[in-house]
């Protein structure tokens, strides 16, 4: 019996007999020829079936295949460099054939579909090359994320997903009846994982975080994954030598691993090749300059209108956009308005106006990927934070806690897998980045 194989690993298997798995992407031929390409959720070959080398049951059993039948073939791994799959340069000579279901008619056809057509069937859009692709690379960033942080000495840590209070804006809050108590959907895992620092000095929550904003933007979801680090002893400048390190490796582990679901996607792969350290940093009010200076050399009134700026304003798509286009790798804006960043963020000595915050922008008009900040570490500062924004004291009791008993500087950031798949694939909108989106309007399937 033949061995059975993931198409990923075909190279390993030149000459031998083998056996996949999978379904039927798509048929082409005639006469005594069938080419079936044929996936299994590792790649993609092309199996060619030669009617004077198969049995009659098989070569009719070819015939009746519809598109995402599933089937289970046998053949000879076969080097051909002209072959486009998956990985390429191999193809299968099809000896044997087994139908397991013949599918009926498929509704995501070769021809164009609108998005909510395709965002109705995502169960069976996430089968297409491309989504396939996208998430192959999700899934590898995801990955590559904890072996960096693991390998970093970091302690991965469960926050929960029901919180008491607001880690971020009030307003961005789903409310939930907890046991007849108001509870909310975490937006964030950090005030937890600024406990866990007290006990691990380097920890991470990797999970779920959502965000009732009624936005319809291409970077926003409601639900989306997000990787939180915390560092302990950890300054805003050694935050940021972090964040390079740790981003630099998630790309080029993509760019070693994923090279051909990238050239799938037709990314341009010199663009990722460009993200090694050092990343620029700029101050926001240096960033407001350069920003001031685009608006002053630009003749295009619409593009004046969006760069419109104020010092105290935070910045929107436009302004990241507009400022990554000045380098060729991401960028750190740090120093921001304390005004518009979250109570939890450290003043800058000298300028209370400022807070000792960080967020990385992606090139290409990606704009942010992370956020961070050095937290305030004094509970007198942080108790004044909370009173001024009006939230709740007695919800932040615990996190008052972390700064009387032992409490010492430190940092984290948190950082949208979804927006990172995005940038590092090279897609426009979010939304194909996770297999089940969940966006304004949208909770089906």
């Amino acid at each position: 019996m033949a061995q059975i194989i993931r198409i990923e690993n075909i190279a390993d298997h030149v000459g031998e007999t083998v056996t996949l798995q999978g379904w039927l992407y798509r048929k082409t031929g005639k006469g005594k020829l069938q080419f079936l390409q044929i996936r299994d959720g590792s790649g993609q070959i092309q199996g060619v079936v030669f009617k004077p080398n198969v049995s009659p049951e098989v070569f009719e059993a070819g015939k009746r295949l519809t598109q995402e039948s599933s089937l289970i073939v046998t053949g000879t791994v076969k080097a051909e460099p002209r072959a486009k799959g998956i990985p390429a340069g191999y193809e299968l000579d099809v000896s044997h054939l087994e139908t397991v279901q013949v599918a009926e008619d498929y509704p995501i056809t070769p021809k164009e579909h609108g998005v909510d057509f395709l965002m109705e069937n995502r169960h069976l859009w996430i089968r297409s090359r491309k989504q396939w692709a996208t998430l192959r690379i999700r899934a590898l960033i995801m990955r590559a994320i904890r072996d960096w942080l693991d390998g970093q000495g970091y302690v991965e840590m469960s926050t929960p997903i029901f919180t008491p209070a607001a880690g971020e804006g009030t307003t961005t809050l789903f409310e939930v009846d907890y046991f007849g108590e108001p509870v909310y959907l975490a937006q964030t895992g950090q005030l937890y994982n600024e406990a866990n620092i007290f006990a691990f000095g380097k920890v991470y929550a990797f999970g779920p975080t959502f965000r009732a904003e009624k936005s319809k933007t291409r970077r926003h979801m409601t639900e989306f994954w997000m990787v939180e680090p915390e560092t302990a002893y950890q300054d805003l400048d050694g935050l940021m030598d972090m964040e390079e390190r740790f981003i630099s490796y998630v790309v080029q582990r993509v760019l070693k691993e994923r090279r051909p679901e990238l050239d799938l996607l037709e990314r341009d792969i010199s663009k990722l090749e460009n993200v090694v350290p050092p990343f620029p940093r700029i101050s926001y009010d240096e960033a407001v300059e350069k920003l001031e200076e685009l608006r002053a050399n630009t003749d295009d009134p619409e593009q004046k209108a969006l760069l419109a700026l104020e010092w105290g304003d935070d910045f929107g798509s436009p302004h990241e956009t507009a400022l990554t286009k000045l380098y060729d790798r991401p960028i750190f804006v740090y120093g921001y308005p304390t005004a518009v960043k979250a109570f939890y963020m450290e003043p800058w000595h000298g300028r209370p106006e400022v807070c000792k915050s960080v967020d990385l922008l992606a090139p290409e008009g990606y704009g942010e990927i992370t956020g961070g900040s050095e937290r305030i570490s004094d509970p007198e500062l942080l108790l004044k934070r909370i009173k001024h924004d009006n939230l709740p004291e007695d919800a932040f009791k615990w996190y008052l806690d972390l700064r009387k008993y032992g409490s010492v500087p430190h940092s984290g950031f948190g950082l949208g897998v979804e927006r990172t798949v995005a940038w590092i694939c090279g897609i426009h909108h979010v939304r194909e980045t996770n297999p089940f989106p969940r966006t304004l309007g949208r909770v089906y399937p």
